[in-house]
């Protein structure tokens, strides 16, 4: 019988973890990658199982190669602290695992709930980000600061079975992750060597606002398309901007003038 080891990346997430952790108790190994963090994640983590591997956070991608390194099962299910496995899901991920013409990897379709509502539309209903269950040794991740990608060594399909996502508490945590994903998104920019300017951080961020709220008929989702929408919008101007502000050394005191009058 195949064993399926969970992992779950996390720092600081003890209002969201404790649900995780339920969530993928039927795994045969659980371990949480923390990054050092400094309120109760450690401490519920262990109460519930988990065994806890402490990894300085050196972007998303390192984090969870680390993680990788870790596991013993024959399958490998990626949990983030903000997504939550249903009774279904887990029946067919079991399932799966089982099948002699299983692929090697699995995208795993995500329900987003989103400002009191789950979404339908504004590019979250099916919401897919890396393959979440594949054999283990078959995948690794690009070692990006931010939306990592994979490279993958065998065959690939798809689960039918979505599980839940809670990608943001309140409007409070919203903003708080634009702010250090929009940061951590400059190093892809210098990276691609992109030309920076404040015109290209508004069109960028005008063509992130259409792609969720027209494209992706993020308008149907009421309210909360709009702030999805908004939020995309946000993150994706101040990407561009802090790039055009760290490639022309805006960061820095400033010369004072002899006078302001003059």
């Amino acid at each position: 019988m195949a064993r399926i080891s969970a992992y779950i990346i996390a720092f600081n997430e003890a209002e969201k973890i404790e649900a995780a952790l339920r969530s993928v108790s039927w795994a045969d190994e659980i371990v949480v990658a923390d990054s050092f963090s400094t309120d109760q994640t450690v401490e519920i983590s262990r109460r519930h199982g988990a065994r806890v591997i402490q990894v300085p956070f050196e972007g998303f991608g390192r984090l969870r190669n680390s993680a990788l390194e870790a596991l013993a099962g024959d399958w490998v299910f990626s949990l983030d602290a903000d997504e939550r496995c249903t009774e279904a899901a887990a029946a067919e991920i079991r399932a799966t695992v089982e099948r002699v013409d299983a692929a090697d990897a699995y995208w795993v379709p995500r329900r987003n709930y989103v400002f009191g509502r789950w979404m339908r539309h504004s590019g979250y209903t099916p919401d897919y980000r890396q393959p979440q269950l594949f054999r283990r040794g078959k995948m690794r991740y690009t070692e990006d600061s931010v939306h990592e990608t994979f490279v993958l060594d065998g065959t690939l399909a798809y689960l039918q079975e979505p599980i839940a996502q809670i990608p943001f508490r309140d409007l409070s945590q919203m903003l708080y992750k634009m702010q250090r994903y929009s940061t951590l998104g400059t190093e892809r920019l210098r990276a691609r060597d992109v030309r920076a300017s404040m015109a290209g951080a508004l069109a960028h961020g005008t063509a992130a606002f259409l792609r969720h709220y027209v494209f992706k008929l993020g308008f149907l989702d009421g309210w909360a398309g709009f702030i999805i929408a908004f939020a995309n919008f946000e993150g994706t101007f101040y990407r561009y901007a802090k790039h055009l502000e760290q490639t022309r050394g805006l960061v820095r005191e400033p010369d004072l003038p002899r006078s302001f009058r003059n």
